[in-house]
């Protein structure tokens, strides 16, 4: 009788052969490492491939100073564990640099501002593809991507500009400043990286797990967590909550769910039965326009 989780071999297979041409094909690559979910799957597939070696470029996190503790204590743990190099530069000094203003309003994300620092670091270190852990499911403008998503020598991105991918193959080559943007768990969805890290038993931020925590109620109805980053007035509502996190990032711009789940199992039926997807019921950003993401993508984000 074949395992209920044969499928994730299968996309296993796909993810480490990917992660194999990324690294035959280009001279400076890197990992994009936030420590959430998607970037702890990215690495234990690296594992995969690479090991007993070194990974054949180091993790990169481009920090934007709203992030959960949580979140960064567990990357650097991680890393440390890993014996591999961490590379993290920050939005907070690319502002001060460039004279950037924090955006203005109540929740004042930096999610936009990452792109200045994201390609001020590939300029650095002349990397020539990022490894990222974006999925198909997760928003529209992901959706169309490729595996390997060709950048200009402006780190933009123009969907009618990428190439396609036939039968697995996947064309590195580009002219010297161009850069391309690869990623090995495109054909995953949010259940299935939830099912690969029950599978291989990986640790996470422990964000990812019910706690009780002080949130605010925006008027759209989500919860965000009270932190020193976002402006309360005194007419807001705080309330105590049961929560967890489905995605981690801005803490300006993520939001809770509210949740019991204590255990991957429980996070995993949650999952299933949810009818709402991870940045819809999440992500402040993307709510201010249906071309969000899209316009931030072609401006250089990730």
């Amino acid at each position: 009788m074949k395992s209920k989780f044969d499928y994730l071999d299968e996309l296993e297979a796909e993810a480490i052969y990917i992660l194999r041409e990324v690294a035959g094909q280009f001279e400076r690559p890197a990992l994009l490492f936030s420590g959430g979910k998607d970037s702890i799957t990215l690495v234990r597939l690296a594992e995969k491939a690479f090991r007993p070696g070194k990974f054949p470029f180091p993790l990169v996190h481009i920090d934007t100073g709203h992030n959960f503790q949580e979140v960064i204590d567990f990357r650097d743990n991680l890393a440390h564990r890993l014996g591999e190099r961490l590379i993290v530069r920050s939005v907070e000094e690319t502002m001060q640099k460039r004279g950037l203003k924090e955006p203005a309003g109540k929740y004042p994300s930096r999610n936009a501002l990452q792109t200045y620092t994201l390609l001020e670091t590939i300029e650095e270190f002349e990397f020539d593809a990022c490894i990222g852990g974006a999925r198909r499911d997760e928003e529209k403008a992901r959706a169309k991507e490729r595996i390997f998503s060709v950048r200009d020598t402006f780190g933009q991105w123009n969907p009618k500009r990428q190439r396609p991918e036939l039968w697995d193959i996947y064309n590195g080559k580009i002219p010297k400043g161009e850069n391309v943007r690869v990623f090995p768990i495109s054909n995953w969805t949010e259940l299935d990286v939830w099912n690969y890290i029950r599978r291989e038993n990986l640790e996470l931020p422990e964000i990812y797990f019910s706690h009780k925590r002080n949130c605010v109620v925006t008027p759209g109805d989500q919860l965000l967590a009270v932190t020193e980053h976002i402006q309360l007035e005194p007419s807001d509502e705080i309330v105590v909550r049961k929560v967890r996190f489905r995605t981690v990032g801005d803490a300006t711009c993520t939001a809770a769910v509210e949740s019991d789940a204590t255990t991957l199992e429980e996070i995993i039926d949650e999952i299933v039965h949810s009818k709402i997807s991870e940045r819809g019921a999440t992500r402040l950003d993307d709510r201010f326009s249906e071309a969000a993401m899209e316009d931030r993508k072609k401006n250089g984000y990730f």
